[in-house]
């Protein structure tokens, strides 16, 4: 009868598994786990990396164009009244337009056959075209003008205008187009007088001719 017992006791110490192995599978699944985790945050890394190099290649590339844009407009800058910002050239409406008016002012056509040159050389260096866009305050047209319907349509007729203008002055019709924006995107408040002359502008900008293609599809 001892002897019967002896072996079930063996019998069951036998049959438990080694404290030893069990702290091996889970020192495994630890260590997989942290490999995994350390992959991640190692491609996480590299992304980030990637993407900050480049951001910093993209600000270079914006840099040397605005860099370039106010060299190849010094002379027009150095006037006053026009202004290069965040690469696109600005010129106040009331120096180009009479209130509510499409009728390109003497003043105006000068400083447009001032810019006809440089920007030439500009766009044919980066194989670039020119985006001429119109904006205007948020006055309606019945207390300015019966000629236009609305916002949209003036600020569309003065950048056709000074497209033309530009045109005329030797600017060829294949670099430069034109675009409207109407009271949308104002660049100060239209609660006072003086923020409304801000918004009544013209802007020029270089963009590549793949944008402008899509740019110009867009349009209606």
């Amino acid at each position: 009868m001892t002897d019967a017992g002896d072996d079930a006791e063996e019998d069951g110490a036998g049959a438990q598994v080694p404290v030893w192995a069990v702290f091996g599978d889970l020192m495994t699944g630890v260590l997989g786990a942290f490999v995994l985790i350390l992959l991640a945050v190692m491609v996480a890394q590299m992304d980030l990396a990637a993407n900050l190099q480049s951001e910093i290649e993209r600000r270079r590339i914006e840099e040397q164009r605005r860099m370039a844009l106010e060299k190849a407009l010094a002379v027009p800058l150095a006037s006053g009244r026009v202004t290069v910002a965040n690469g696109r050239i600005g010129i106040s409406g009331s120096v180009l337009f009479a209130p509510g008016s499409d009728e390109l002012r003497p003043e105006g056509r000068q400083i447009l056959r001032s810019l006809v040159h440089p920007l030439r050389v500009y766009l044919a260096e980066r194989k670039e075209v020119l985006m001429v866009s119109g904006f205007t305050d948020d006055r309606g047209m019945q207390q300015r003008n019966q000629r236009f319907a609305d916002n949209l349509e003036l600020s569309a007729q003065r950048a056709l205008t000074v497209t033309r203008a530009l045109i005329t002055e030797g600017m060829p019709s294949g670099q430069v187009f034109s675009a409207a924006f109407g009271a949308e995107q104002p660049v100060a408040s239209n609660a006072t007088e003086e923020g409304r002359a801000l918004n009544r502008r013209v802007e020029m900008a270089p963009v590549p001719r793949a944008a402008a293609a899509t740019k110009t599809a867009g349009q209606p």
